[in-house]
């Protein structure tokens, strides 16, 4: 599987949100995107997952028949993610991007999904999914501020229990406790989400959200506004990349000395290739 904006920009009543910016990345592959702090990673995010609609360009997840699922090990994955499926843009590009997102759901009936012959005699086959809806059900966003974010006030067990929900996974008590005990939380069931460590958090919803069937592309939205400590987003990252997902990280606060390799930026269409992280046994 392969997501490829091309020339995504997002405008907004008052200015520019999303700049034209292009990205690429594949299963198995980690992307860093730096923007600057606001609402414009959030949409840009939004974006590629298909909850915003963009104003310029076009986000394509295209599969080959000869992929495997490259979501087949985000069950067993250590690491956690939670992505409530939402429709609404963040609380805070709410004023700004309200109506372009709710003329999404309108336009998914018009947009297609193109299956086109890769090879003169048609033995390998790609699907370009560009439909809203489409990019929605293969993706995930993890954590997005008035988007996919937690109740900071619900205990951890609540939450993974929606969560789990959401996925179409048993969600009993019993089904939540054993899956907090398989993620090594077990401990923290009864405490507030808030209070959980930012490594932890980042963890357990990101996990969540790589659970969702069909799920391919994961996005985590600013992870380094719970922490400075890189590693703690960045091994969970790695992780899901390692089982074969797509995975794109939204940084804004993160310095690029701390970063494992250039990251794309916001407002470029010439971008640095991601990081590819698929392990041996899982290509």
């Amino acid at each position: 599987m392969q997501m490829i904006a091309d020339r995504v920009g997002v405008g907004g009543p008052h200015g520019t949100l999303v700049p034209q910016t292009s990205l690429t990345v594949a299963s198995g592959e980690l992307a860093l995107v730096a923007g600057d702090p606001g609402a414009g990673v959030t949409a840009f995010g939004l974006a590629l997952a298909g909850r915003l609609r963009p104003s310029t360009g076009t986000v394509t997840i295209a599969e080959s028949d000869s992929d495997s699922d490259s979501g087949a090990g985000a069950d067993d994955a250590d690491d956690a993610d939670a992505e409530a499926d939402s429709d609404s843009t963040a609380d805070s590009t709410a004023d700004s991007t309200d109506s372009t997102a709710d003329s999404t759901a309108d336009s998914d009936a018009e947009a297609e999904a193109e299956a086109e012959a890769d090879e003169p005699n048609g033995s390998t086959r790609t699907t370009r999914l560009t439909a809203p809806a489409e990019l929605r059900r293969c993706s995930a966003v993890v954590d997005s501020p008035g988007v996919s974010e937690p109740d900071e006030a619900l205990p951890v067990r609540v939450v993974v229990g929606e969560e789990l929900a959401l996925a179409g996974a048993p969600a009993s008590k019993a089904d939540v406790a054993r899956w907090l005990a398989e993620h090594d939380a077990a401990a923290f069931a009864g405490s507030r989400f808030e209070h959980l460590d930012a490594g932890l958090r980042i963890r357990l919803l990101t996990a969540l959200a790589a659970s969702r069937p069909g799920v391919e592309l994961v996005v985590l939205d600013r992870p380094d506004r719970h922490t400075s400590n890189v590693d703690a987003w960045l091994d969970v990252a790695r992780a899901h990349a390692e089982r074969g997902l797509a995975v794109v990280v939204l940084t804004a606060t993160a310095p690029d000395s701390a970063l494992p390799a250039t990251p794309a930026r916001l407002g470029r269409l010439s971008q640095p290739d991601p990081m590819r992280c698929l392990r041996e046994d899982h290509s």
